[in-house]
């Protein structure tokens, strides 16, 4: 307990995913630049800026989905391989979601969730699927495991894609505008799901323009601009007290609408 009136400490927490002058570029365009940052176990960080900051890079760079040019990126102490057997561990080690929900559009709900657990981590087939079951009650969508992707709407289908990604049983989970692609009134049954799996614990990076889950839920905010981590804060102080000019005027953009 911290004494009336004073500050409380910061409770440390040991490194998980930890990014060390990361550089990316695109043909001339200095896409990251010098990105240095580091997540705590259980800690879950939100990644806001304008469109075209490098947000979305940053997030793919984590599992190698986009290659650096400098720098190095650890998960849990161990360096991200370049290639093989040892990169195709670490990318199992952190689930993803995307924009658009890339389930296999010819498999079942209840398929596409044990898919990944049967092939890539051994698990028999009654224990994947039980597990599955599991996941699918813990989003929602128990009651659609029979169906196929086309025959839910697209929050139950991103629902789905999140439940695929824990049954990886990944130490951490990225999210890449998760609800950019949804109509208004799904965006809430996604970002509850969500919400639920920050307290439950889950090391989470999220990339989103939805500024009520980053006050929230985040733990702290990370504003980028133009390829470069400009400021991060927590939300309380990012939110009503930002410091640099550019997280000024992007907030005053995106808070009178």
């Amino acid at each position: 307990m911290t004494e009336p009136g004073s500050v409380p400490s910061t409770p440390t927490r040991e490194p998980l995913i930890v990014l060390e002058g990361v550089d990316k570029w695109f043909g001339q365009l200095h896409v990251l630049q010098d990105i240095h940052l580091s997540v705590g176990k259980g800690e879950v960080v939100v990644v806001i800026g304008p469109s075209g900051s490098g947000k979305s890079t940053l997030c793919r760079t984590i599992n190698r989905l986009e290659t650096i040019d400098n720098g190095t990126i650890t998960l849990d102490g161990a360096k991200l391989a370049e290639e093989g057997k040892e990169l195709a561990r670490l990318r199992s080690e952190v689930g993803m979601v995307f924009q658009s929900f890339n389930l296999f559009a010819h498999k079942t709900i209840l398929e596409n969730v044990t898919l990944g657990p049967i092939k890539v981590r051994g698990k028999k087939k009654d224990e994947a699927e039980a597990r599955a079951k599991e996941l699918l009650e813990r989003v929602g969508v128990a009651h659609q495991a029979d169906k196929y992707p086309a025959q839910l709407s697209g929050g139950q289908q991103q629902r789905v894609a999140i439940a695929r990604a824990l049954a990886m049983e990944p130490k951490a989970m990225l999210f890449d505008e998760p609800t950019s692609a949804l109509d208004p009134e799904m965006i809430s049954e996604v970002l509850d799901v969500m919400i639920d799996l920050a307290k439950r614990g889950m090391t989470m990076i999220v990339v989103t323009h939805e500024m009520g889950f980053a006050r929230t839920a985040a733990d702290r905010v990370v504003f980028m601009s133009d390829g470069a981590i400009v400021e991060e804060n927590t939300p309380e102080e990012f939110f009503t007290n930002p410091q640099s000019d550019r997280a000024k005027d992007f907030l005053g953009k995106i808070l009178s609408h």
